[in-house]
């Protein structure tokens, strides 16, 4: 098992920034990726960011050149930097560890985090 905890999320201005973490335990020898989603009230739960365990990321269009996805191996921390937010960014956040098991990708995931952009 891995057990994921976030921390990092609250309320922001729009334009502001917030930098979530997101610390891995457990079996993390299997985590082939992580990465983070986000669920807004009365929408699906959405891709933001995913960084592999090479280090190649991936970004939702709408995060492009605002949001960062990184780690740190030696914490087994995966961040997200989020700046120069919109008040469509708002949502709960959620960390996430892929692993494979039977050739079938399975998810992690950690508790949420809510992230508010409000003036």
């Amino acid at each position: 098992q891995v057990q994921l905890v976030e921390s990092g999320g609250g309320l922001v201005q729009p334009g502001g920034s917030l930098r979530l973490s997101c610390a891995a335990s457990g079996s993390i020898f299997s985590i082939s990726a992580m990465g983070w989603y986000r669920q807004a009230p009365g929408q699906e739960r959405e891709l933001v960011a995913t960084i592999t365990t090479g280090g190649s990321t991936n970004y939702a269009d709408s995060v492009k050149r605002r949001f960062t996805i990184s780690r740190d191996s030696a914490k087994n921390t995966v961040y997200l930097q989020m700046n120069s937010l919109k008040p469509e960014d708002a949502a709960v956040y959620y960390c996430s560890a892929e692993f494979w098991r039977g050739g079938l990708r399975n998810y992690h995931w950690g508790q949420g985090t809510q992230v508010t952009v409000s003036s």
